[in-house]
């Protein structure tokens, strides 16, 4: 419409409606002018501004982890299989859950013991015979975590003398080559609340601590607050010439409230335990068989706090290690660490290298050899391997980390030298983890981790960081936590690369989902909007690949006080472990993984996006990542966190010379939302109604075309481009 036209019909309605007619055209104009009442994705194109660089069969994947053994069979079938890879993931980490449990993992169910009657030290077969379907782990005899992950408890606080907590003789100087002062061991009694203390009784068992401090700490958790305090020696607790046995200690004339109490060795009586000195690993490092706490009277009477059951409601207690000792007769026989075999030939890692683990903290290195050289044997693929398992949540000090790590190392790297090592495989943290001070008062585990290894001119066999991602806490969750993603994973990888991360070395999310149990978000599109958000911002920051968690359903979990039921995983499935549904996350994972990106090993290259939609507390509502792929299409996947309303966007590609430029021609446009899915939860279950699919449209690009975002979704648009200046050029792959 012309001017004059507009004149001519302002004249037709008459003076009196002139001024609300030419307000009518104003609001007309600028609801019909996309660069006025849209808003704005903003792509900075320019070549030397690519972010990251990727391809998806290295950098997408998801990881398996110790199942039910009744589920085994039923989960790693064809039919099965082909539901899993329908989402589109593709490289595999197999997860090792016995070092969590503390148990040692026996790969290989066939073997051999260090001493007679099927006990000691474990070593599998490295030659293949038999197809290993399953693998179990096996309870350590002489624990010292009164609550690990699994369902063993401390024999430090057991009342039974005849038990004992005996500290991994891998960490001594037969192994190290370091002094023992340089690792200390130590055991740590948590009793729960404030009190009076002023004595202690150790019952020493083999070998014993010849030099030790009894000591007190002074803030309110010794074990997750470790820079908000300090340990203070009791005035009588620096022992130097420690001779066994029952050791009864005056701490203090009065007595000094305290919750935590740590027991802390740095010399060994090389005595050796009940296991006899034909294992010289049996003579190495300590053991205690009980601990007792509280305070003496006039009359000499030790008045005990301490309680003593062989239970998990006996006192509880962290130690710094576990000696791997262990006898084949006490076996966890619900929990099914998939057989290799099995893992291999089920077509679940599409035929890819997969990341493999070798148990570490609870072990011995020739096992680990044993297991990489019977892989390598059966001719099955590695891509990297990590070296144990969350040390960080066994609360074993970096050093000591970093000193398994080397020996595991040299063992590994004898039998090849190509292996790619890493670790630390930390928990779901969003800061730093701190630790206790050391003599120089560094208190960052990573940055000490690192500084071991450089310090023994060991940093190159660290080929990659991983660490594990649960951001936030099941049962507090708000929808306003989706804001908060993309800043939470960009400030770990961050933290990682101020800790002294080696230039070069990539970071990987081996292990990942909302939090570190399930609830109702895993299952509604709260699940969905999280996980392409997570992995566009991860990539974005520069991170190098991601696995998603879990792979395998396994059923739904009652949730927040047994009323939001949830699950991890893509599926739910009924008690015989057959699927009943895809769920949100699967939605999520075919569009990040189908939609989003080019399946197969072509590159990808991810460049600079942002929108400028906000809500009136200023929260991005519209995240945007931009990848080029290796077939020329430029896709932008955009998550509208908005549970409200729709948001129409302009989208503006900005090259090199600032010149701008825009979809043209046929652009793919696919969207899942609330629109697709609805969760409908019932105490003790759940269902999706609707329940996808993803809702596919066709449109033609223009400079001035809006694309609509549903309220709280998430879209993938993808086409070419067209308009002024250069244009990066695809970089395409097999």
């Amino acid at each position: 419409m012309n001017e004059a036209s507009m004149f001519k019909i302002a004249r037709w309605f008459g003076a009196p409606h002139a001024r609300k007619f030419f307000l009518l055209l104003l609001l007309w104009g600028i609801a019909s002018t996309p660069q006025l009442w849209t808003q704005t994705i903003r792509v900075d194109i320019a070549p030397d501004h690519v972010v990251n660089t990727f391809r998806p069969t290295e950098t997408l994947g998801a990881g398996i982890d110790r199942i039910p053994r009744a589920a085994t069979d039923k989960v790693f079938s064809e039919p099965m299989i082909k539901q899993l890879l329908s989402a589109g993931w593709q490289t595999v980490t197999y997860r090792q859950n016995t070092e969590l449990y503390v148990e040692a993992w026996h790969w290989n169910p066939q073997g051999k013991w260090s001493g007679p009657g099927d006990q000691g030290y474990f070593v599998g077969n490295s030659t293949p015979t038999e197809f290993i379907r399953h693998s179990q782990g096996y309870p350590l005899t002489h624990q010292g975590f009164s609550q690990p992950d699994g369902t063993g408890y401390s024999r430090l606080t057991d009342g039974d003398l005849n038990t004992y907590w005996k500290s991994n003789p891998y960490l001594t100087k037969t192994f190290t080559g370091e002094d023992d002062s340089l690792h200390p061991q130590w055991v740590v009694v948590d009793l729960a609340s404030p009190q009076q203390i002023n004595a202690i009784r150790i019952n020493w068992a083999a070998p014993y601590a010849r030099r030790y401090l009894v000591q007190y700490w002074t803030g309110q958790d010794a074990i997750h607050e470790a820079t908000k305090g300090a340990w203070v020696t009791f005035s009588g607790g620096n022992v130097t010439n420690g001779s066994g046995g029952p050791a009864t200690l005056q701490l203090s004339r009065a007595p000094i409230s305290a919750r935590f109490i740590r027991i802390w060795m740095t010399e060994s009586s090389n005595t050796c335990d009940t296991h006899g000195p034909a294992d010289p690993r049996n003579c190495l490092g300590y053991a205690i068989s009980e601990v007792f706490l509280g305070t003496t009277t006039a009359d000499g009477s030790f008045h005990d706090v301490v309680r003593h059951t062989a239970d998990r409601a006996q006192s509880n207690t962290i130690c710094s290690s576990v000696d791997p000792w262990h006898e084949g007769s006490v076996v966890n026989e619900h929990g099914d660490q998939v057989g290799f075999d099995l893992f291999y030939t089920s077509g679940i890692t599409r035929g890819l290298p997969a990341m493999i683990p070798v148990a570490m903290l609870y072990d011995n290195p020739e096992n680990a050899v044993a297991e990489i050289s019977y892989i390598e044997k059966r001719g099955y693929p590695i891509s990297y391997v990590e070296m144990g398992e969350e040390p960080d949540g066994k609360h074993t000090l970096p050093e000591d980390y970093a000193a398994l790590y080397l020996q595991w190392a040299t063992a590994l790297h004898r039998v090849d030298p190509k292996l790619k090592l890493g670790g630390p495989i930390f928990e779901g943290v969003n800061k730093d983890i701190e630790v206790w001070p050391d003599a120089q008062g560094r208190t960052s585990w990573m940055g000490r981790f690192f500084d071991y290894l450089r310090a023994h001119d060991r940093i190159g066999d660290l080929s990659f960081v991983s660490f594990e991602h649960y951001p936030l806490e099941r049962c507090r969750l708000q929808w306003s936590d989706l804001y908060n993603e993309a800043d939470l994973v960009r400030n770990i990888l961050q933290v990682w690369r101020d800790d002294g991360l080696p230039q070069g070395v990539p970071l990987f999310i081996t292990e990942s989902n909302i939090a570190a149990n399930d609830d109702e978000s895993f299952v509604d599109i709260f699940a969905a909007l999280w996980w392409t958000d997570y992995v566009g911002a991860f990539l974005q920051a520069g991170g190098n690949a991601v696995y998603y968690f879990h792979y395998i359903p396994l059923g739904q979990s009652p949730g927040c006080h047994g009323t939001s039921p949830g699950t991890f995983g893509m599926f739910t499935v009924n008690s015989d472990y057959e699927i009943q549904q895809p769920i949100s996350q699967f939605f999520a994972s075919q569009m990040i993984n189908l939609e989003w990106v080019q399946p197969g090993s072509g590159e990808h290259r991810l460049f600079p996006s942002a929108s400028d939609i906000r809500d009136g507390a200023g929260h991005v509502l519209v995240t945007s990542y931009a990848v080029l792929r290796p077939d020329g299409d430029w896709s932008v996947m955009l998550i509208n966190k908005d549970q409200e309303n729709a948001h129409p966007v302009h989208i503006v590609f900005s090259d090199a010379d600032k010149a701008q430029k825009y979809f043209s021609g046929p652009v793919s446009m696919v969207t899942f939302g609330s629109e697709q899915y609805q969760w409908h939860s019932n105490i003790g279950s759940g269902r999706a109604e609707p329940d996808g699919p993803a809702k596919k449209l066709s449109a033609m690009g223009e400079a001035d075309a809006v694309y609509t975002l549903p309220k709280a979704s998430v879209t993938v648009i993808r086409g070419r481009l067209s308009g002024g200046g250069s244009e990066p050029k695809a970089t395409r792959g097999n």
